[in-house]
């Protein structure tokens, strides 16, 4: 097992009515800046929920932060909560909304000429405004963990950073709110769960049986579970069961004392970036692919999850390491999820070539290796045709 640093202060109240609790979380002299994405929660009454609970505290409201979010757009939530001198940031909706409020959060109290450097030079986040979710799309596990993600329209960037300021203080996660998620979201959301904890599982082996065992657990539950989340959108039990996997597959837990991946992460960034697909959909693309293109490297690993999550026994004639790519490749189908980039009208060869070009202008080096350059992730995205 690798040396390791985790921290989680990230206070979780889960379960039915929870959103009324902001009223005992939220201090009365906080000027709160409320921020939200296309007004979905205006229809399922999350938004009368919170506000009703937020009693008479200032609010001050910013709405349609998009399911990537952009620089473009948080910059002006920026200018708000500048403007407004806020002191608490409360994200209401997905992950994309709170990745945006993450950035914000660094960004109004930013020193610095241009707060994209949070992201493009790694500049230091010095301080943050504190922050909250109630979590209202269960996918990225940015209710429990100190990362982001945002994208750039002008340049088609989507990069990534990340501070323990910016981790939520608390993160209010109620099963009811996704009743009202239509069905791509919710496959969407499983799929983004499911490969976050195979980037941090199926590597190679560091003797770190406990960490594996917590991985194959939400793996296991996923696979089991995911026709009762998908088939009723009232069943609380099995959309509980989904909302808490999603927070536990990106919650700092399973990166403990291991080695992770992260590139079909690296990769499905591009392709939303010139391409616009939901991440979830970008990682179903690129994911068996990888494994494919990797799979003399991570065969220990590979063999260990065909055996324990599908249940495949090496027998004569059986290639175990193809049946378990394909058992995935399967369960994404099943829950409707495409995985070829054809299936998206994008040509194969062009989108290969325009990653390709970035990554050797970044000099990218990708994987628990290091060893996926960019000429690989040409043949990977070749593959994934």
């Amino acid at each position: 097992m690798k040396n390791f640093n985790f921290k989680s202060p990230t206070q979780i109240v889960f379960g039915k009515g929870t959103i009324s609790k902001l009223v005992e979380l939220i201090s009365q002299d906080e000027k709160i800046l409320l921020t939200y994405g296309g007004g979905s929660i205006f229809k399922n009454g999350v938004y009368e929920q919170v506000k009703a609970a937020l009693g008479a505290r200032k609010v001050v409201e910013f709405g349609g932060i998009e399911v990537n979010p952009t620089f473009e757009t948080l910059m002006k939530a920026v200018e708000v909560g500048r403007h407004e001198k806020v002191t608490f940031l409360l994200a209401v909706g997905g992950g994309s909304v709170l990745d945006g409020t993450k950035f914000i959060a660094a960004a109004i109290p930013f020193e610095g000429d241009d707060p994209w450097d949070l992201l493009s030079k790694n500049a230091k986040v010095v301080r943050a405004i504190p922050l909250a979710s109630v979590m209202t799309l269960p996918a990225t596990g940015s209710e429990m963990n100190s990362g982001a993600v945002i994208s750039r329209k002008s340049t088609q960037e989507k990069l990534s950073f990340g501070d323990w300021k910016i981790a939520p203080q608390f993160s209010i996660l109620d099963p009811e709110t996704t009743y009202s998620l239509p069905k791509i979201q919710i496959r969407n959301g499983i799929v983004d769960s499911y490969i976050h904890v195979m980037e941090q599982y199926l590597t190679y082996p560091v003797a770190s049986p406990l960490q594996d065992r917590q991985a194959e657990a939400i793996l296991k539950t996923l696979l089991e579970e995911a026709d009762a989340i998908l088939a009723e959108p009232a069943d609380y039990d099995a959309r509980a069961t989904y909302m808490w996997s999603a927070t536990q597959a990106l919650n700092g837990n399973l990166s403990c004392g291991v080695v992770a991946d992260w590139a079909t992460h690296g990769i499905g960034h591009e392709i939303t970036a010139f391409y616009g697909l939901a991440h979830a959909e970008t990682l179903a693309i690129v994911y068996p692919a990888l494994i494919r293109y990797k799979k003399e490297q991570k065969r220990e690993k590979i063999l260990q999850y065909a055996q324990r999550i599908f249940g495949l026994c090496e027998l004569p004639g059986h290639n175990l390491v193809e049946e378990a790519i394909r058992a995935t490749e399967v369960f994404f189908h099943r829950i409707g999820m495409p995985t070829r980039l054809s299936d998206y009208g994008i040509d194969a060869q062009e989108a290969a070539q325009r990653i390709r070009d970035r990554f050797m202008a970044r000099n990218t080096k990708l994987g628990e290796h290091r060893d996926i350059f960019p000429d690989d992730v040409f043949k990977i995205l070749l593959a994934a045709a």
